[in-house]
């Protein structure tokens, strides 16, 4: 599951930056799995928050319809708050 989840960012971040982004260059920040869904938030350093194409893949397997989504996004803010 790990592994196709790079897998599959990797493709993405790949088809939408037009270079080529490795597997092994993306890491999964986050993963949960649940009867026979599972879902992972998968990260790059090869892509740049600034760029255009997004940094930051959502993974979603939905085991009764044996699909699976891929969701991009780009940072747009990190902000610390004081408690």
């Amino acid at each position: 599951m790990l592994k196709k989840a790079k897998q599959l960012a990797s493709q993405e971040f790949s088809r939408l930056s037009g270079r080529e982004i490795k597997a092994e260059d993306c890491f999964v920040v986050w993963f949960s799995k649940t009867l026979q869904n599972w879902k992972a938030l998968v990260s790059t350093n090869a892509i740049t928050s600034s760029e255009p194409c997004g940094n930051y893949a959502e993974i979603t397997h939905n085991g009764d319809k044996k699909e699976t989504y891929v969701d991009v996004y780009a940072k747009v803010s990190n902000r610390a708050i004081k408690d």
